[in-house]
């Protein structure tokens, strides 16, 4: 595990690609950071959930995989040297007499912070369970596929009618030897775009109907049964992958006691991404304002305003306007 610096200019809480980003800015402005995450690798819920999906709105790339995105954000930030204290979480702030914090960690861990950005996305995530795969988890049932090429030539059934569940019909295409979404209604709360485009693909789209039961077939998950209330018959099908994209509920945990403005599982900010405590920002889809847009390619102008405006509560003697990155030899 990486030590623990006594004491940094800039804590950011959270190390996807918004807390990545802006652990390269603080760098930029001249910040001692390090960079606190629950997770043990980098990337935040990109790298937990969809590390091999192809994601369209980041500017600059017509199109990049999750993983590559955060291994190009990490590279970026690398250059200033952050600190990675991974597969641990910032339980405790409390006041210190300069104005800054002590923030303790897992195990004990006190670092003083001049300044804590919160880029925790939507905070400590808990995958909403599939009943009928009570017991399937890791023998079949996933609720995330952070390696595509290991459902090469299987039989995959999704389960949902959310954007994920769309995006793995999308991505396991053309991989899978067969792949069928099941829902439980006839809309979906996935982009109109994407369900046209499986639609196109062809792959089978079964509404209005619920898996109720996961079977072993020679020692292994193989087929599943699936009630569809326009058919007394229930559907038998071949699945050696069942993924149970139903959403996920999110709980901000520790940073709930933090003294925040809470907004429905969001940190309240102002227009300079600082919350109701001095010197502690949010930025990300953690950040909650009017007109909030919750995109990656947002998360990146936030981290941006944030830590120029922590470079200026740090230093009032500092400009808050940094200067132009290629004016730097």
């Amino acid at each position: 595990m990486t030590e623990t610096p006594s004491e940094v200019d800039l804590l950011i809480v959270g190390a996807g690609p918004t807390g990545l980003y802006a652990a390269y800015y603080a760098g930029f402005r001249e910040l001692s950071t390090a960079i606190v995450d629950s997770l043990p690798e980098a990337g935040g819920q990109v790298t937990a959930m969809y590390p091999e999906k192809k994601i369209f709105d980041v500017a600059g790339f017509p199109t990049i995989i999750g993983r590559d995105l955060v291994a190009q954000l990490v590279e970026q930030a690398d250059q200033f040297k952050p600190t990675y204290l991974l597969g641990q979480r910032a339980r405790t702030v409390t006041s210190a007499g300069d104005g800054g914090f002590d923030v303790g960690l897992d195990g004990g861990a006190v670092i003083r912070a001049g300044a804590i950005l919160i880029t925790a996305g939507m905070g400590e995530f808990t995958p909403r369970p599939l009943p009928a795969g009570d017991g399937w988890l890791g023998r079949g049932m996933v609720h995330f596929v952070p390696v595509l090429e290991e459902h090469r030539d299987q039989d995959v059934v999704v389960v949902g009618g959310g954007d994920s569940a769309f995006d793995w019909a999308l991505s396991l295409h053309d991989i899978a030897r067969s792949v069928t979404i099941v829902h439980r209604r006839n809309k979906f709360r996935a982009f109109a775009a994407t369900v046209r485009q499986v639609r196109e693909l062809g792959v089978p789209i079964i509404t209005d109907a619920q898996v109720v039961a996961l079977r072993e077939v020679e020692g292994a998950l193989g087929e599943v049964e699936i009630a569809v209330a326009s058919d007394p018959a229930p559907v038998v099908l071949p699945a050696q992958t069942v993924v149970a994209a139903l959403g996920f509920t999110a709980d901000l945990g520790p940073i709930e006691s933090w003294g925040l403005e809470i907004v429905r599982r969001a940190v309240a900010v102002d227009t300079t991404m600082k919350t109701a405590r001095d010197r502690i920002y949010a930025a990300g889809d953690i950040a909650a304002y009017p007109g909030k847009v919750k995109l990656i390619a947002t998360g990146f102008g936030e981290a941006a305003t944030a830590v120029n405006n922590i470079a200026v509560a740090l230093n009032p003697d500092a400009h808050l306007f940094p200067g132009h990155s290629s004016d730097v030899s």
